[in-house]
């Protein structure tokens, strides 16, 4: 369904919710030591969310990573979107070319008889699910994101 890069930036966006303080960065080294992911992978994972301006990067001794959007706003579908794309929401599962050439016959593959209610079902989830309720519901239980 989602790749691993994208489960990570999910734990790291959901990290740094749940450590969310006035104007706070936190540096690679700790969100991967916390995660339990290496920093390197995360490093760029975390830049590509900060060029699609999801994150505030800054460099030097006080840097670190921060939300550029409030939590509340950010929800699970826009991290899916930038890491993975949307394509798994409407191409065929099993590649059928004549379902991606012709949507039409869509409507006729037993494939997507199947699956389109179902990943509608998961947009709306992920759409709906938002970082910053995840942090709160995290914190609240005391789980941790390893």
């Amino acid at each position: 369904m989602i790749s691993n890069t994208c489960k990570y930036a999910i734990r790291a966006v959901t990290y740094l919710a749940m450590h969310e303080e006035q104007g706070k960065r936190i540096g690679i080294r700790e969100i991967a030591g916390d995660l339990d992911i290496p920093s390197p992978f995360l490093g760029k994972i975390l830049q590509n969310l900060a060029k699609q301006k999801m994150l505030k990067s800054n460099k030097g001794p006080n840097g670190g990573f921060s939300l550029a959007r409030n939590s509340e706003e950010i929800s699970l579908l826009d991290i899916v979107e930038i890491i993975d794309g949307l394509d798994f929401f409407h191409e065929c599962l099993i590649g059928i070319s004549v379902c991606e050439r012709a949507p039409e016959h869509q409507e006729i593959c037993p494939f997507h008889k199947v699956a389109d209610p179902l990943r509608a079902d998961l947009y709306k989830m992920y759409k709906d699910t938002k970082i910053g309720k995840l942090a709160k519901d995290f914190n609240t239980n005391g789980i941790n994101l390893i």
